[in-house]
């Protein structure tokens, strides 16, 4: 297994006179297979609630579909469970999976009540998937009903935070329309992981396959992208660097000097990463000019190899006397999926300052910029809530949920 890299610039010509130029970077990081091989062994746990609001259908549809995951599983997987209401417990210790029945029991016999503690959850399921986390794709579906009435949000981002440092991803499932998005979508980004919205219960089963079909396409782990900027490049001054595909996210970069590193977490072998960085190119004199180097370093659980390196990427632009632009269409999508994704945080901020007006203009912006895009199921979730805004309505907990999902991707994609 190794890791490829593709880059494009927005435009690879500068004009030599003068003397800052703006250009954004894309780079599609991904895992490729040398030869057709097996799937890595998969380090799975199971973080559900059970608290007094999931009682009935919506606990019955996700003991479904985790019965469903549980079949899927291989020998050489793990799996342990945890359930949380407003006390976590284990209910299934991590173990190589062998007789699944047992488990299907265990699943079968949860029950509904209490209230809501993700951060115990979060607790019990990292201690479970650190029983064996060497040599294999760790991952956690952590699924909630509600907010964290009797827990720490705050812990909760710490845990996040944690998990990756351990090589952990944690994908957030909000099930229903009474979970904290911020929370949930924090966690997932911060662990590297998917939001998913399950907005109704018979939903359940096609989202945790959706997930687990993801964690089976992973073939390379813990990767962190390095990139030295030469001496008259420099980064934008506000949110540099983000992530477009498959979701967008916000990241975080640690600046040294000239270099800035950001970590990417899992890398699947179907969808990239494609990371869009924003930075300034101070003039350069006619010719070619070497104006970045990117590197990715990773680990291999195929191989039973890590801290391993790809080699140097050298990124280029052309100074021109006579500048002749030469976009490049496909770094001009990503740009316009990090705008949709900025515009609908801009609404939302702009709703919950009560400026409604503000928030329904801003929507409207960002249905344009998806159908720029080609999104037309996103840009009609966005076109009728700022029609609703519009006229009078208030967005629902579940049509503000529906917004923030389409800001970050594309729906069923």
């Amino acid at each position: 297994m190794r890791v490829g890299i593709q880059s494009y610039l927005s435009d690879v010509n500068i004009d030599s006179q003068i003397n800052s130029s703006q250009r954004q970077l894309s780079l599609g990081i991904s895992a490729i297979a040398d030869s057709p091989g097996k799937d890595l062994p998969l380090n799975l746990c199971l973080v559900l609630d059970r608290s007094g609001s999931m009682a009935e259908k919506p606990l019955e549809m996700v003991k479904k579909a985790a019965i469903g995951i549980i079949e899927k599983l291989k020998p050489g997987d793990r799996i342990s469970i945890v359930t949380f209401h407003h006390r976590a417990k284990v209910v299934v210790p991590n173990q190589l999976v062998g007789n699944i029945e047992p488990i299907k029991q265990k699943i079968r016999l949860m029950v509904a009540d209490g209230g809501t503690s993700i951060d115990e959850g979060m607790r019990l399921g990292i201690k479970e998937v650190a029983v064996s986390n060497q040599h294999c794709v760790s991952r956690i579906f952590l699924l909630t009903d509600g907010e964290n009435e009797h827990g720490d949000n705050l812990r909760c981002l710490k845990l996040a935070e944690l998990a990756a440092e351990y090589n952990v991803t944690i994908d957030t499932l909000g099930f229903g329309e009474h979970w904290n998005q911020d929370i949930l979508e924090q966690i997932s980004d911060s662990a590297q992981g998917t939001l998913v919205y399950i907005e109704q219960p018979n939903q359940a089963t096609l989202e945790f396959e959706r997930l687990f079909a993801r964690a089976q396409a992973v073939g390379l782990t813990n990767s962190c992208l390095t990139v030295e900027l030469m001496p008259k490049v420099r980064l934008a001054e506000l949110k540099p660097v983000a992530q477009v595909a498959p979701e967008t996210i916000e990241l975080p970069i640690k600046l040294e000097g000239n270099y800035f590193t950001v970590r990417l977490g899992d890398l699947m072998m179907d969808r990239p990463r494609v990371i869009l960085i924003n930075f300034y190119i101070n003039q350069l004199p006619p010719g070619t000019n070497k104006i970045a180097a990117v590197q990715l370093r990773y680990d291999d659980p195929g191989s039973n190899q890590k801290n391993l390196h790809s080699d140097i990427l050298v990124i280029e632009v052309d100074s021109q006397n006579q500048y002749q632009p030469q976009p490049n269409d496909m770094v001009q999508n990503h740009i316009l999926t990090l705008a949709k994704y900025r515009q609908t945080q801009i609404a939302e901020s702009k709703l919950q300052n009560g400026d409604r007006s503000g928030a329904a203009t801003m929507l409207q912006t960002a249905a344009k910029t998806a159908l720029q895009l080609g999104d037309k199921e996103g840009a009609t979730v966005l076109q009728a809530n700022a029609t609703r805004l519009q006229i009078g309505k208030d967005l629902s907990k579940g049509d503000r949920k529906k917004t923030r999902l389409v800001s970050k991707t594309i729906l069923h994609q």
